[in-house]
């Protein structure tokens, strides 16, 4: 019997609302945390400040757009950090050669989304669990990023590629630019095309979209190559931000990601998430560790902190889930 593939509808009126609900929370915390922080020292809401709170959450908030498309499927991505240091140092490699910049980059966000391509053929063909297979490879392309660097960065790397993390236009850093580009294409990729729609189907029930017909080894695969894609795009802007490749860029990265998508509403349990409620949620990471910086709060306070909002909101999805 032939199957042709179904729509499968996943957006119900009440998960809709749910997702509505969560990203007004998001949005009120985020405003709340401004204006604690600001009553607290008034240099916490000038525009230079905004810009750098911005400036330092945009590799979160572009690996935590891949996670949240993870997270939906009820999977997990551990080599994002890995990715983001080796994409970087692969780029830097043929900078070095004299390569075009515009190549150079190319080949390293090549190398990211093959990462998560492989993730994703482990995931559906080697049937290892997300959790173990992303690990081995986070694992293993962080020692590839300190074989190819000997532990030693990269720098010396051409203007025409540093100045991706170090112009600005209209006086906005060009890295913040890129993050808005790639949130609004992977924000629409996920609302309103069928990726998207499977992704959500797969996380809400995955036998009954592979009994519809939909191809879910497929969706599986871009999903994870997604994730590795926009990895390797922070790996690109971190590098040319600190003029350097390092093999220990991105480390514990992947921990932020969950932690954004979780706090803007994506489910760990899968079948939803937004990628505007992810980009609020890394927001309220950012102004957290910026606005307890300003206050000279120990940075080993400021994990205590994080870790806190962390668990609450994992707990809160939970409960979400259950009513």
């Amino acid at each position: 019997m032939n199957q042709t593939a179904v729509e499968p509808k996943v957006r119900t009126g009440k998960k809709l609302s749910r997702q509505a609900t969560q990203l007004i929370s998001t949005a009120i915390a985020l405003l709340a945390l401004v204006v604690v922080f600001t009553l607290s020292n008034p240099n916490f809401i000038s525009m230079m400040n905004i810009l750098n709170i911005l400036k330092q959450a945009t590799p979160i908030i572009i690996i935590a757009i891949g996670q949240t498309y993870v997270l939906i499927t009820a999977g997990i991505d551990l080599s994002i950090g890995s990715v983001i240091a080796c994409s970087g140092i692969v780029a830097a490699i043929f900078m070095r050669a004299e390569w075009p910049v515009w190549l150079a980059m190319t080949i390293g966000i090549l190398f990211g989304a093959a990462v998560g391509a492989l993730n994703g053929v482990l995931i559906v063909y080697g049937k290892l669990p997300a959790f173990i297979a992303t690990m081995g490879t986070m694992t293993t392309i962080r020692g590839l990023a300190l074989f190819l660097t000997q532990g030693i960065p990269i720098g010396n790397l051409p203007k025409a590629f540093t100045q991706i993390g170090t112009q600005r236009t209209w006086n906005v850093p060009n890295q913040i630019f890129i993050m808005i580009i790639l949130a609004i294409i992977f924000g629409f990729i996920l609302a309103k095309t069928k990726i998207g729609r499977y992704t959500y189907a797969m996380g809400s029930n995955y036998e009954a979209t592979r009994l519809s017909g939909v191809n879910v080894n497929r969706t599986l695969i871009i999903v994870y190559t997604i994730s590795g894609f926009l990895a390797a795009w922070a790996g690109m802007i971190m590098t040319a931000n600190v003029i350097s490749a390092a093999p220990t860029a991105g480390d514990g990265y992947e921990l932020d990601a969950v932690a954004s998508s979780v706090i803007g509403g994506a489910s760990t349990l899968g079948g939803e998430g937004i990628v505007p409620g992810t980009v609020l949620g890394a927001l309220v990471i950012a102004t957290l560790r910026n606005g307890l910086n300003l206050s000279g709060a120990s940075p080993f306070i400021q994990k205590i902190i994080i870790g806190i909002v962390i668990i609450t909101a994992v707990f809160i999805d939970r409960f979400r889930r259950n009513d």
